[in-house]
């Protein structure tokens, strides 16, 4: 069984990753969300994540579609207390709004809890910021939501520095719930968006960082090394781009570690991002039992210094 972190001040504590829950009900089918679901559940992990937007990009798809197939899986296995699950809201249109309006906030936490079949989820994430509502209304229905047991502790996702310190700071002022984790898009080759001011900020306010897109959309697993492998996903096109900037010189170096420890490339990028400060626990995908186990190798791969500094050294 792999160590614990604390999620910042929320209460929730998991081991150092985090399942990704967008490819269900799109790029997994039912039986393969079940049989990845489990596995990650019978390796140690607990914490799970989705958003009630997840897939309405799919042509077909109206949104909802991974919350509902997870809160199938909790039906069928008949147990939600060993398992926590986050999700999120702002991106949906409910009723013709988008966004953290109070009114939105409350219809999309309940749209959300009967999707996924419970009374409760232990994190509720902002998924963007909206600058159009006063941090304070969106923060009191954060709070009336955690008063009355239909969300355990609230989190930020896509924000920045500034508009989260602020966030904080109305918090603190007024008594409001307190945005205690923090979700970015930050990996070993995205790192402009986190390192330089979230970082820091999540150190100073403890603030649990679970950051998503952890394997590049699946180019820090060495899938992609050539324009050709484009037509590998549907994801192929957002990555063959990192080919013209610093991808090459990442994945040799990504794949000498590999060389040197053994370890699939998913596990040394998930590795490598746990091991930053202030991050709880990356957020990663998966579609096949095959996947959830070389995430778990990363939970059993201790990077030297040396190799830290080497992956580092790779994006200028």
């Amino acid at each position: 069984m792999a160590e614990t972190r604390a999620l910042g001040t929320s209460g929730i504590s998991t081991i150092p990753l985090m399942l990704g829950g967008n490819v269900f009900g799109w790029s997994a089918d039912r039986a393969a969300s079940f049989a990845v679901l489990d596995r990650f559940v019978e390796r140690g992990g607990t914490l799970i994540d989705t958003a009630d937007v997840y897939s309405e990009w799919i042509p077909g798809h109206i949104g909802g579609e991974s919350e509902r197939m997870i809160g199938e899986w909790l039906r069928a296995r008949g147990r939600r207390d060993d398992v926590q699950i986050a999700t999120k809201l702002g991106m949906l249109e409910i009723d013709g709004g988008r966004g953290l309006h109070p009114d939105h906030i409350a219809r999309a936490i309940d749209a959300s809890l009967k999707r996924l079949k419970t009374d409760y989820v232990d994190l509720y994430f902002a998924h963007r910021d909206d600058p159009d509502v006063p941090q304070a209304d969106a923060l009191g229905a954060f709070s009336r939501l955690i008063e009355a047991g239909k969300v355990r502790a609230i989190g930020a996702s896509n924000y920045t520095a500034d508009r989260l310190a602020s966030a904080l700071a109305a918090s603190d002022a007024q008594g409001l719930a307190r945005y205690t984790v923090l979700e970015p898009h930050y990996n070993l080759i995205e790192r402009a968006q986190f390192e330089p001011e979230l970082q820091p900020l999540a150190l100073k306010e403890n603030i649990g960082v679970v950051p998503y897109f952890a394997l590049a959309r699946g180019f820090l697993t060495g899938k992609y090394r050539t324009a050709a492998d484009a037509s590998k996903s549907p994801r192929g096109s957002a990555n063959v781009k990192h080919l013209e900037g610093n991808g090459p010189k990442v994945l040799a170096a990504m794949d000498k570690v590999a060389a040197e420890t053994g370890a699939p490339l998913a596990a040394i990028a998930i590795a490598w991002l746990a091991a930053k400060p202030a991050v709880t626990a990356p957020i990663a995908s998966a579609t096949k039992i095959e996947q959830v186990d070389e995430l778990f190798d990363a939970l059993d791969l201790a990077l030297s210094v040396d190799q830290m500094a080497a992956l580092d050294a790779a994006v200028a």
